[in-house]
């Protein structure tokens, strides 16, 4: 290409040109604010397969399709809602600050960054609603759960988002008014989707086999170093998810936030490790692996405002914060497969309440500054009492209608073949019983032993 090829396709571009012909400082960063915005999207998206694996692998074989099925559609129909709905409630204008009244079907026109934003407020809506999937695995019926999709991308995400976030865009909500500070959603993103989780969860009840009397009997995932897998790309997607926050380059601090967010990860997985050592005397790889989910959920609220040492801290006391909240929701028969209430819920408000201790500028502990815990606590508090009762009412609506829960002998069966037709492996993996030729082409699933299944 010519150099006067070259400044044709410049002239086309987004890019504007000073009286010299020079590239204007203002619309070349303009456009790598919305290059950056753009990439960090795309890990956060990148995420849905790491939830995905994680869900997988921490649940039975023959559930593994339609665990899929449930993380592909939570984007898929929480993108369309989202657009449709979500996003005028949550960012539109509002003389109220509890919900925006505009950005209906939104469009942005020519702005390219107004698009950038929409698309990470769009996976970052999706994030909340795969988080309840994981609680809810097992024994849900997919178009039940479909149904609550829309609902948490339509309604209960949203509508707090925009008491917390609305001022990012054209809104202004209540509870940032009061000095509530999120950078990048612990409360906002992951308790709200925990919280969900956990009325799910409830709503459904546990699953067959789980508790005995006063005796819990675990159910052990099928395939763990699929679940690792998992987390890693979503610690990979962890550097779209806060330091994409940013959506800015200049001035964005996206190195450092970078670096708190993955000190408290490792500190999240050494924690974990250390907490299930010293209670079941081995280290357990699986609270190990939600140990770093919780230090990175930990660290979304404050990773722009605490120093490097309070990072870790905050993930180190995720990790152990983790462990023990598995346990108390089992003594309590509160049945979540893959931990999910506890990495997201609990361990998103404890890092929302680290800012109100630990921020360099206002942390309690920093400098005994104590009305900016009260604010970050009133946010923990606002969250769950918003996301929780209305998720609960939701999954009851949904129970006394179209019914929440599949059939007992449906879910001994596995969600797969009874809802999609399908194993996700051989039949004999799943099941552990050889199967006749006429029964791999579908002629007797349904008269295979039902106790048998993985």
């Amino acid at each position: 290409m010519s150099v006067d090829q070259k400044l044709g396709a410049l002239r086309e571009s987004s890019l504007e040109l000073d009286d010299a012909g020079a590239v204007a400082h203002g619309s070349l960063f303009a456009d790598t604010n919305t290059l950056w915005t753009c990439v960090a999207a795309f890990l956060v998206f990148f995420m849905q397969a790491g939830f995905a694996m994680v869900e997988t692998g921490f649940t039975r074989a023959k559930n593994a399709c339609n665990i899929i099925m449930k993380n592909l559609m939570d984007f898929s129909i929480g993108s369309l809602a989202f657009w449709l709905v979500g996003f005028g409630l949550m960012f539109g204008a509002t003389n109220t600050g509890w919900f925006g009244t505009t950005n209906f079907l939104y469009d942005a026109g020519e702005d390219n960054f107004h698009w950038a934003f929409l698309l990470f407020q769009t996976v970052f809506c999706a994030t909340a609603a795969t988080i309840v999937s994981g609680a809810m695995a097992e024994r849900t019926k997919f178009a039940s759960y479909l149904i609550y999709t829309v609902l948490i991308t339509v309604i209960v995400y949203p509508i707090f988002g925009s008491w917390a976030w609305g001022s990012l865009f054209d809104g202004g909500g209540w509870l940032e008014k009061l000095g509530f500070r999120d950078f990048a959603g612990s409360t906002v993103v992951h308790s709200i989707g925990g919280w969900a989780a956990l009325a799910g969860a409830i709503a459904l009840g546990p699953r067959i086999g789980k508790y005995h009397g006063k005796r819990i009997t675990p159910i052990a995932g099928h395939n763990i170093p699929l679940a690792a897998l998992g987390v890693f790309i979503l610690w990979l997607g962890w550097f779209g998810f806060n330091p994409g926050s940013t959506t800015a380059i200049g001035g964005g601090s996206f190195a450092y936030i970078a670096v708190t967010t993955n000190l408290s990860a490792a500190a999240g997985a050494v924690g974990a490790m250390t907490t299930s050592w010293i209670l079941f005397k081995k280290p357990d790889p699986s609270f190990t692996l939600n140990g770093a989910l919780a230090g990175l959920v930990a660290i979304t609220a404050g990773c722009d405002c605490l120093g490097v040492y309070f990072a870790a801290l905050t993930g180190l006391l995720a990790g152990g914060i983790v462990v023990t909240s598995c346990v108390f929701l089992d003594k309590i028969r509160v049945d979540d497969p893959v931990g999910a209430v506890s990495v997201h819920g609990v361990c998103g408000a404890w890092g929302t309440l680290a800012v109100g201790l630990f921020a360099k500028d206002a942390g309690l502990v920093t400098t005994g500054n104590l009305a900016s815990l009260g604010v970050q606590a009133s946010g923990v508090a606002a969250a769950f009492l918003w996301a929780f009762p209305v998720s609960f009412a939701i999954f009851s609506a949904i129970k006394a209608t179209v019914g929440l829960r599949v059939a007992p002998e449906e879910e001994l069966d596995g969600l797969d073949v009874v809802e999609h037709g399908m194993y996700a492996y051989p039949p004999s993996f799943v099941t552990g019983v050889a199967w006749s030729p006429e029964e791999l082409a579908g002629e007797a699933v349904s008269h295979r032993p039902a106790m048998e299944t993985r």
